[in-house]
């Protein structure tokens, strides 16, 4: 007999769905468990450890900093800085919690409100990410993956890092952490480069409207970019002050008084090769990396420059090296023009009285040494083609005066107009301690990359006779108020090493008979060095020289007396700054101390000093030395009478009232104008020529010392005393107590007025 179906539903009891409600409430609750747990333990890619989480990799940049708390520039390949909560306006971190995360302070990592709200709206009201969120995913993970299973993954470690991030710090160093990460584009990552990149200035400067346009820059630093799309960052600005307003932190009024801003920005792109202290800064880049070499971390690995976020402090005066580069800038240009007057009917411009011979080879080797040459001969192509290349007009940006500017040359006709352009080197230090304060090795670093401050030894012509006139001082028991006969005068064949007749004549061809040492010097006197130096003999200046720190190879000849020997500048002021310190050399020193991330001092130098001279000697240099301001070839920094090449002395008339001790030089042919200036707490060493010795001025009118480079020291110490914050010296030299050496000698009234007396001076200055 058949059973008969029963198609009715059977009735479960409640209890069996609340099982298996519970059952699937625990499964899914220990998966979501398991997952955290399992990414937490690095089995969905690695997590940062506990020392990551303490030390996260910080990429920071070196910063170098002047000796009045200047960052001057950054060694970096992410430009990015260190800044402590202390360093932030109030009003950037009030903008950030405003617009970025509004419970900022109240969550513990996540906000749960916020997530919920995204995850029922689908992300259309909002994302979930609060702000230790943001800088877990900026620190470990960057953007990630688009897929969304592996999208899904990388947001929970993010949740775990933060609640991490969280237990680790406080709120304030988390709000610091995450404005040191952010990349504001135009190669600044964190508040501080971006603060100096778009406004220059420091964090804690900022104006509110200014924090709020850097702040509104963290939603998309590649779409509200304040120098491509001032437009739409007003926009975004003005979105963040409505939050501030929402959340109370500024007034209506407020808000709307900062909306009608217009965007200000004083954009500064920081680059290794523009800003200021450019070759200095160079300078120092070849100092670390061979210091790098040789200090170690305590770990035994290697420092690098580039990533550690060292602090490197410096000697440099940021205000003085500002001023040591607007003297340059100023006096250079105008100089230019009147270089450029000359060349126009040189045929060979800018070279002067060479072969055509010689010409080729100047220019084949700066092809050779061109950036061209180098990767056409890695591409393998022939001598020949290469060459052929340079003769190929081609668009290229060039350097004037007036700005870079477009034009389409030859690389051939590109070489030749750069080597026109008059080159400088100009340093300033303290004798006292060797703190370098001004280094300014060139006329632009973008364009010209030599150094002519510590690498380019030039010939010094005149400013070498105090050397001369030293040793005579030491060795023969002279003053400066003895007299000499300025006469003919003739060093034979076979003496002092000179291997034929050598008769040194004064520029003008004139003798003035008996004169003091002082006279002598402060107006350049020919035959008054070349005695000098016949009577102590050349091995004596030479020891001496290299007693006051040049580095040189000097030849053991009489003609040395003239200069010609090639120094740099960095040892001419060195050297001079012994006299200024009472005879007591002190090596040039650039850094003060090397601090690591953390602010501890990891290297101190030690200061390098010896005697040279007693102290009565080297104030007997410095009366010698004054005299060349009073009554020389520098008489033109006290007066406001005219003389040649008056156009061109920048910044004239100078009218310094003050002691100074100086010397202006002149090479053969006007290749070389230097002048070196003296003060009691600053000297200054100044020399402008061409790069290639050939291209000169033709007359002495504009090559000599007096009108190439005296001016550029006129200038900057001008603008150094007008900073009274620089304290530069106005006071007499300290004179010894109980001075041996008799050096205020008597001088008979002026006859002729100080027009006269300048002009004839200058034409016998070499």
């Amino acid at each position: 007999m058949a059973t008969k179906k029963n198609n009715q539903p059977s009735n479960k009891d409640i209890n069996y769905y609340k099982k298996k409600f519970w059952r699937f409430f625990a499964y899914t609750l220990l998966g979501v468990l398991a997952f955290f747990l399992f990414a937490s333990w690095g089995l969905f890619g690695s997590m940062p450890s506990f020392e990551d989480l303490e030390n996260p990799d910080s990429n920071l940049a070196t910063e170098i900093i002047s000796s009045d708390g200047v960052v001057i520039g950054k060694y970096f390949k992410t430009n990015r800085s260190q800044l402590k909560y202390s360093d932030l306006p109030k009003s950037l971190v009030e903008a950030l919690v405003a617009t970025e995360d509004a419970r900022f302070y109240d969550h513990s990592g996540i906000d749960g409100r916020g997530t919920l709200r995204a995850v029922f709206s689908l992300g259309t009201n909002g994302g979930a990410s609060t702000l230790t969120q943001q800088l877990a995913k900026q620190l470990f993970h960057g953007e990630g993956s688009k897929f969304l299973p592996f999208r899904i993954v990388q947001k929970i470690k993010e949740w775990i890092i933060a609640i991490r991030l969280e237990r680790q710090y406080t709120k304030n160093e988390i709000l610091a952490m995450y404005c040191n990460v952010y990349d504001f584009g135009n190669y600044s990552v964190g508040v501080s480069s971006a603060a100096q990149t778009y406004f220059s200035k420091d964090p804690k400067d900022l104006t509110m409207d200014e924090s709020a346009i850097l702040v509104g820059m963290f939603k998309n630093s590649g779409l509200y970019n304040p120098v491509r799309n001032p437009e739409g960052v007003k926009n975004r600005r003005n979105v963040v002050l409505s939050q501030m307003e929402k959340a109370k932190m500024i007034t209506t009024s407020e808000k709307l008084r900062l909306q009608a801003l217009p965007i200000a920005l004083k954009f500064k792109l920081e680059s290794h090769r523009e800003g200021t202290a450019t070759y200095f800064r160079e300078y120092l880049r070849d100092y670390m990396k061979k210091w790098v070499s040789e200090n170690k971390k305590p770990d035994g690995s290697d420092y690098d420059i580039y990533k550690d976020g060292l602090k490197i402090y410096t000697t440099i005066d940021s205000r003085m090296q500002a001023h040591a580069e607007e003297a340059v800038s100023e006096h250079m240009k105008n100089l230019q023009q009147q270089f450029f007057i000359e060349q126009k009917t040189n045929k060979n411009a800018p070279f002067v009285n060479i072969s055509q011979a010689e010409t080729d080879r100047l220019m084949m080797q700066a092809m050779k040494n061109s950036t061209r040459w180098a990767i056409m001969k890695d591409m393998d192509k022939s001598e020949d083609d290469i060459i052929a290349s340079f003769k190929v007009k081609t668009k290229m940006r060039v350097f004037t005066w007036k700005g870079e500017r477009d034009t389409v040359m030859t690389p051939l006709d590109s070489i030749r107009y750069f080597k026109h352009f008059l080159q400088s080197g100009v340093m300033a230090m303290e004798p006292q301690t060797g703190n370098i304060k001004a280094w300014v090795g060139g006329i632009n670093y973008k364009y010209f990359q030599y150094d002519h401050v510590g690498q380019g030894a030039r010939q010094v012509g005149s400013t070498f006779k105090p050397f001369v006139y030293a040793t005579a001082i030491e060795q023969l028991n002279m003053s400066p108020c003895d007299s000499i006969l300025d006469g003919p005068f003739m060093i034979h064949k076979g003496r002092h090493h000179v291997t034929a007749d050598w008769e040194p004549r004064n520029s003008d061809n004139r003798y003035r008979g008996m004169v003091t040492l002082k006279q002598g010097l402060a107006n350049s006197i020919n035959t008054v060095s070349a005695k000098l130096i016949d009577r102590t003999g050349p091995e004596a200046v030479v020891e001496l020289t290299h007693k006051l720190g040049v580095k040189t190879e000097i030849p053991a000849q009489p003609s040395i007396a003239l200069g010609a020997v090639d120094i740099t500048v960095e040892d001419m002021v060195a050297a001079y700054s012994t006299f200024a310190n009472q005879g007591v050399y002190v090596k040039p020193q650039f850094l003060i101390r090397i601090e690591n991330k953390s602010g501890e001092v990891i290297y101190e130098p030690i200061p390098e000093s010896h005697d040279v001279l007693n102290k009565d000697i080297a104030f007997a240099v410095i009366k010698l030395l004054e005299g060349v301001t009073e009554t020389g070839s520098g008489a033109r920094l006290r007066t406001q009478g005219g003389g040649s090449g008056d156009k061109r002395w920048t910044g004239y008339p100078y009218m310094f009232r003050n002691p100074i001790a100086g010397k202006t030089g002149t090479t053969q042919n006007q290749s070389d104008g230097w002048f070196m200036g003296m003060v009691p707490n600053l000297v200054t060493g100044v020399w402008v020529g061409c790069e290639d010795r050939s291209a000169r001025f033709k007359s002495l009118t504009y090559g000599q010392g007096a009108t190439a480079a005296l001016p550029i020291w006129g200038y900057f110490m001008k603008l150094c005393y007008a900073d009274p914050g620089l304290k530069i010296s106005k006071s007499e030299f300290e004179r010894p107590k109980n001075l041996s050496i008799k050096v205020d000698c008597y001088s008979a009234p002026k006859v002729k007025d100080t027009t006269a007396t300048e002009q004839n001076t200058d034409e016998f200055e070499l």
